[in-house]
């Protein structure tokens, strides 16, 4: 049986973890990532917030999404930050 209740239909030649284990990606990993999300975030609004220089081209970077992209990273490390100290996030709760 594996963790979620159901029969293996091979073994593994190596130990499967338990399912209690800790995470892999623990509290200081999940933070400087989040930190990471954020400067990457700032840096990207700044250059994307820059006036046109239609001398050098077209931009070939784009900024914008990029700074939405580090955005959304930065909030899943948040809520993965909340879940670690502690508080429940999402539940089980169906649409009926």
């Amino acid at each position: 049986m594996d963790c979620f209740g159901s029969p293996r239909a091979v073994e593994l030649p190596f130990q499967a973890p338990a399912c209690d284990t800790a995470s892999q990606m623990d509290f200081p990993l999940t933070l400087s990532i989040a930190a990471g999300c954020l400067a990457l975030a700032g840096f990207a609004g700044w250059r994307g917030a820059r006036p046109p220089n239609p001398h050098r081209g077209p931009r070939l970077v784009p900024w914008r999404f990029i700074m939405l992209l580090a955005a959304a990273g930065l909030l899943a490390m948040l809520v993965h930050l909340v879940n670690l100290m502690g508080v429940t996030t999402g539940g089980q709760r169906g649409f009926g």
